[in-house]
């Protein structure tokens, strides 16, 4: 493998990235909560592991446009792990690596087998996490970083008077047409630049 990113879900804490390898892993991951579309969102659903094996021969017809955007990074190849802890999911390891093909079984049982040490560890942290928060005051620079999107999310659903889902996909579908981050344009809404009017 080249690189990895992990990211927790779940109704625990809001989804959002804990750590990456390098700057194209933590790109990858960002892509996929850009588009909402992807493979980690298909292992989130599936509880399964989904592998792309050859990323620049694939048609990516379940997710066309992280497909596309997939195919303007050099990966060749992406394997998603969700991580489980018996039925509560705690989030998604994203591998991905500059040479194409698929991993051998003993590759494969290795890093589903990191995947549920990853679970564990990540479980015992935001249960610290939420613990510590019931004792202390907030901080804005919490480990967890997608504060101001969530925060941008709540102000666009007032602005248009509709609900999470519909708020944060009105701001993807903006960031995608206007080739920016799904951070830049909640950063440009928290900061009353970019208004969704009614």
């Amino acid at each position: 493998m080249t690189g990895a990113a992990v990211s927790v879900f779940g109704g625990m804490v809001p989804e959002t990235s804990i750590c990456a390898s390098d700057p194209l892993a933590a790109r990858l991951d960002e892509i996929q909560f850009d588009l909402g579309e992807g493979p980690r969102w298909e292992s989130v659903r599936s509880r399964l592991p989904v592998h792309e094996a050859y990323v620049q021969q694939s048609a990516h017809e379940n997710w066309p446009m992280f497909g596309a955007a997939l195919k303007r990074t050099g990966v060749e190849s992406l394997f998603v792990y969700p991580l489980s802890v018996a039925a509560l999911d705690v989030g998604v390891v994203e591998l991905y690596s500059l040479t194409p093909g698929p991993l051998s079984a003993q590759d494969h049982a290795i890093a589903r087998a990191l995947a549920s040490e990853t679970a564990w560890t990540l479980l015992d942290h935001l249960l610290s996490m939420q613990e510590a928060a019931r004792t202390t005051e907030p901080r804005d620079n919490a480990p967890l970083s997608r504060r101001e999107i969530h925060q941008a999310t709540g102000m666009v659903l007032v602005q248009l008077e509709s609900n999470a889902t519909e708020a944060l996909l009105v701001m993807r579908a903006h960031a995608f047409s206007h080739d920016r981050s799904l951070r830049d344009v909640a950063s440009d809404i928290v900061e009353r630049r970019l208004v969704f009017a009614a």
